[in-house]
C-alpha cells in the first residue's frame, strides 16, 4: 500500500511538474476594448475613460491576480511567469493612471521634483507592496529568469515614446510570438527607428537599457549587432548594414514623447533628435 501511495505522489508530480497561475481573461477584454492599435499595430492609444468606466473589473483582476503566493509564481513556468509579470506591470500602470486621470497629460506629472511615480509603491503583488519599478528590474530584468530583452518591447508606461499597448493579454502559450511581434512592430516604426541623414536614429530605450542588448540574451553582443540582425525592420541597405557592423554609421537617440497615450492624434506626435550619440 504505502509503495503505491508513493509511485502515485510520483506520478502527479512528474505529471504535474507546473503550478497554474491565474488567466488574464479580465485584462484581455479591457485591452480589447479600450486600446486601439495605430499604424498597423507600431502604435496603440488607450481610452482611459473607458478604462474608468470599466474601473471595478480593472480592479477585480489586481485583485485577482494579488493573491498569487511567491510559492505558486515559483512553480509555474518562466514563459507564464514572464507573461504574468508583463500583465501585471501594464495593468497596474493603467491603474495608477486613473488614480489621477484626466487631469494629467503625463505619466511622470505623478510624481515629483524628488519622487518618480515608478518608485511609489502601490502594487499589491507576490505577497509584498511593490512599486513598478519592482516589477520591471527586480522581478523581470533582475531575476536572471527571463534573459530576453524584447521584453522592452512589451511593458507600457503610458506614454506616446513607449512601445504600443499590446491589444491583448500575454499568455504563456503565445509569449514568444507576442514577444517578436512586438519587436517586428517597435523597429519598423519609423516615428522610433530610422535610417536619416547617413546615421542611425532610434529610440532612446536603446540608450537605458543598452546592457540589455550587450549581456548576450538571445546571442546579441552589442546594439550594433542587434540592429544588424534586425536591418530589414529598418530597411537598412547591405551597405548601410556594412557600414554599421564596423563602427562607421552613428547611432543617435530621439528624444522621448511622454505624453500620456491617451486618444487621441497621436501622428501629429513630433520626435526630436537629442545630441547623445555612440559609435
Amino acid at each position: 500500500m504505502m509503495r503505491f501511495l508513493i509511485s502515485m505522489m510520483l506520478i502527479m508530480l512528474t505529471t504535474n511538474s507546473y503550478a497554474e497561475l491565474p488567466d488574464h481573461q479580465e485584462w484581455d477584454t479591457l485591452l480589447k476594448r479600450h486600446v486601439s492599435l495605430l499604424r498597423g499595430g507600431q502604435a496603440s492609444e488607450v481610452d482611459y475613460a473607458g478604462m474608468a468606466r470599466d474601473h471595478e473589473a480593472l480592479q477585480a483582476y489586481l485583485q485577482r491576480i494579488s493573491h498569487v503566493s511567491l510559492a505558486q509564481f515559483d512553480l509555474s513556468s518562466t514563459r507564464d511567469q514572464l507573461a504574468f509579470l508583463i500583465n501585471a506591470y501594464n495593468a497596474w500602470t493603467v491603474e495608477l493612471v486613473l488614480t489621477e486621470y484626466p487631469n494629467l497629460k503625463s505619466i511622470k506629472d505623478l510624481g515629483g521634483l524628488f519622487r518618480s511615480p515608478w518608485r511609489k509603491e502601490f502594487v499589491v503583488l507576490l505577497g509584498e507592496t511593490r512599486s513598478l519599478d519592482d516589477i520591471e528590474h527586480g522581478l523581470i530584468r533582475g531575476s536572471n529568469r527571463y534573459e530576453d530583452p524584447r521584453i522592452h518591447f512589451a511593458v507600457n508606461c503610458a506614454s506616446i515614446g513607449c512601445p504600443a499597448l499590446r491589444n491583448e493579454a500575454y499568455s504563456g502559450a503565445k509569449l514568444d510570438d507576442q514577444l517578436q511581434n512586438q519587436l517586428q512592430f517597435f523597429l519598423s516604426d519609423r516615428s522610433r527607428n530610422r535610417f536619416h541623414n547617413g546615421d542611425l536614429q532610434v529610440s532612446p530605450i536603446f540608450k537605458w537599457y543598452r546592457e540589455d542588448f550587450e549581456r548576450g540574451w538571445m546571442g546579441f553582443q552589442s546594439l550594433q549587432q542587434f540592429f544588424s540582425q534586425h536591418s530589414a525592420l529598418l530597411d537598412l541597405s547591405q551597405d548601410e548594414v556594412r557600414r554599421l557592423n564596423t563602427g562607421k554609421m552613428e547611432i543617435e537617440f530621439l528624444d522621448y514623447d511622454w505624453r500620456l497615450n491617451d486618444r487621441a492624434d497621436q501622428d501629429a506626435a513630433v520626435v526630436k533628435i537629442t545630441d547623445t550619440k555612440i559609435h
